[in-house]
């Protein structure tokens, strides 16, 4: 089994100390500043409150200059009342901010003793199983974005490329905990075959 590196990250390993359930950040999902944290009792670690944070800046750095554009160019061009144009972008960012939080408390992953789940989706849920053994390929990414967040990615490639998963938004020093992890346990499996 091979691994790879798609960035520049740290080392360490994170602290995995499960939460009280209510959370550092008061919203009772038992997100942390600090990374993946463990719901009470069920085993499953959700995503660090950073990429909420770079989603909802990516967001706003779209949509407030469009807000903008699409108030200030009609009221100008054709009129005070054309500047009402503005609503359906400035919209468009509390129904985004809003989807993005959902979003974001909807991706969680667990670590079993033969495989590893990772569950995503509000409206269309997607439950994804992926056994250590099929595991060929565990990748750590982080873009220049991700980077400046202290973000980084885990993309997984199996024997079947539609079971191929990634887990979005890890804290770097996570991301490389699992890596090693899976990397290791997916050795095991595959050498006793």
């Amino acid at each position: 089994m091979e691994t790879g590196t798609g960035g520049a990250i740290g080392s360490g390993g994170a602290d995995g100390s499960p939460v009280d359930g209510t959370g550092t950040d008061g919203t009772g999902t038992g997100a942390s500043e600090t990374g993946g944290s463990r719901q009470p009792g069920d085993g499953w670690l959700g995503l660090p409150r950073g990429l909420l944070r770079m989603r909802q800046l990516i967001l706003v750095a779209w949509l407030v200059p469009a807000t903008v554009a699409a108030g200030v160019l009609p009221g100008v061009l054709a009129g005070p009342g054309w500047a009402g144009c503005a609503v359906v972008p400035f919209a468009a960012l509390l129904a985004g901010h809003r989807m993005l939080v959902r979003n974001w408390r909807s991706w969680k992953y667990a670590e079993r003793a033969d495989d590893l789940l990772i569950s995503r989706g509000v409206l269309w849920r997607e439950e994804t199983v992926v056994p250590y053994g099929r595991m060929q390929l565990v990748e750590v990414t982080s873009g220049p974005v991700e980077r400046y967040f202290g973000l980084a990615g885990l993309q997984l490639h199996t024997a079947a490329a539609a079971t191929d998963a990634r887990i979005p938004g890890l804290l770097p020093e996570e991301a490389e905990r699992l890596r090693d992890r899976l990397t290791e346990l997916g050795e095991a499996r595959s050498a006793g075959l």
